[in-house]
């Protein structure tokens, strides 16, 4: 697939963008920048083009983070006078 090429995106995706492409060009963006910015808002908020093929999709489930949670023990020093 060549890089710019659109055919992996799904029919709601493209109509999607158009619709963001006609807003910019309303606010008076030229018709490249409107479609260049359409498109990145797509990417950004559905995450790009279709997914293909099995384990396409990553799930959170049944995983912990890896990240301790660090308990302090802290003692009060007392000092006897």
């Amino acid at each position: 697939m060549p890089q710019g090429s659109k055919s992996k995106y799904t029919s709601k995706q493209k109509r999607k963008a158009e619709h963001i492409e006609e807003g910019y060009k309303k606010r008076g963006t030229s018709t490249k920048e409107a479609e260049r910015r359409a498109w990145a808002t797509v990417n950004k908020q559905e995450g790009g083009g279709k997914k293909g093929g099995s384990g396409s999709k990553r799930s959170s489930g049944g995983r912990k983070s890896s990240s301790r949670s660090k308990s302090s023990k802290r003692t009060k020093s007392s000092s006897k006078k």
